[in-house]
This record gives C-alpha cells, structure tokens and sequence, in this order.
C-alpha cells in the first residue's frame, strides 16, 4: 500500500496530477482543495495517498492534509459513497464547512453537493455523526455523560476529525470558559470555525 507520494508535480487538472519520483509517473485523483494547494509544474510536492484496490482496478487518490484523508476515509464508509463520490463530496465544499455541517446535521447545505442526493446526506450525517464522536473512545456516543464530561467528548470528537488533542483541547476550553451551557455539538461546531 501507498502512504505518500513524495516528488516532482509533472502535470495537474481539475481532477488529478502526475507525480514523477524517481523517473516513475503516478497518476493521483485529487479534490478541487488539494488542488489548491499544488505547486506549479516542476514543482516539488508530497501528497497523502489513499490506495484504492479492487478486483480489477488500482486508483490512487492524494490528499494535501490529514484532515481532509481522514474526512475522506470516513465518507467512503457511507453505503453509496465510493472514492469517487467521496472526491467529488470534498471538492464540493471545503473540509471544515463539510464537517461542520456533517455534526450539526443540515441536510440542506449537504445536499447542495453534486451527486449528493437528500437521502445520501441523511445517510451521510447517520453514520458519519456517531464515527465522528465515536471513532477514538466508543464510549462517547452512548449517552454516558456522567462518566465523560461535555469537554471530553467535544475534545475526542474534533481528534477524530483530524485535529491533535492540544489544539482541540485550547478550542474546545475557550468556548466552555464563554458557553458554559453550550452542547458538545454546539462546541464541536463552534472549534470547527475556529481551527481551519
């Protein structure tokens, strides 16, 4: 399997580039936010790649952060969703508004995405919502808010997402010290604006 392509950008469109290391050209599908941060032709770049394996294909797809891999990873989980679609979900809007609306659940702003119907952002927003808080402690979602306080659960939700505990760890504290009542959703959306 492939982690991270590391070398020479040889060619990009909308959807893909060409990256030469060491004399051989990998083709990599690519987001319109990856896309972004690309440097010019002859460039060098790396690029966190997600190997994609079938029966009868090999597809890689390269990603420019974390965040935006482990979002993806995350989407492809969705029954209906497959790498492409998964793509074309991220190139739709960036990864924190797609989070963002993803945990606050609106349905409305998910299905404004090419290909995304309404039922596949329902779907989307039901299974993603409980891996997003349950992916590191599968305690979080069941409800046991005795045991876990409002931070601790706001904290393990934006790691899941990609962000390291000390920065979800200042977000988090800050909205808590100004919205002591605030929900863990509420505190989880309000970080996601503030750690783009």
């Amino acid at each position: 399997m492939i982690a991270y392509l590391n070398g020479i950008l040889q060619q990009k469109t909308e959807d893909e580039c060409i990256i030469d290391v060491n004399g051989v050209g990998y083709r990599v599908e690519i987001s319109t936010q990856t896309l972004e941060t690309l440097p010019e032709k002859g460039g060098k770049l790396k690029l966190l790649i997600y190997h994609h394996i079938t029966d009868n294909d090999q597809r890689l797809f390269g990603f420019a952060s974390n965040k935006e891999k482990n979002l993806f990873e995350r989407l492809i989980t969705v029954k209906g969703i497959g790498p492409k679609l998964g793509l074309t979900t991220l190139s739709g809007m960036p990864a924190p508004a797609l989070m963002e609306a993803i945990v606050t659940q609106d349905i409305k702003t998910l299905s404004t995405i090419s290909g995304i119907g309404k039922k596949t952002a329902e779907r989307m927003v039901l299974e993603l919502k409980d891996k997003l808080f349950d992916e590191s402690q599968p305690s979080v979602v069941s409800g046991s808010i005795e045991t876990r306080s409002k931070r601790e659960e706001a904290v393990s939700a934006l790691e899941a997402l990609g962000f390291s505990k000390k920065q979800a760890s200042q977000a988090v504290n800050q909205i808590s010290g100004k919205k002591p009542k605030a929900t863990v959703s509420e505190i989880v959306k309000e970080a996601l604006t503030t750690l783009k």
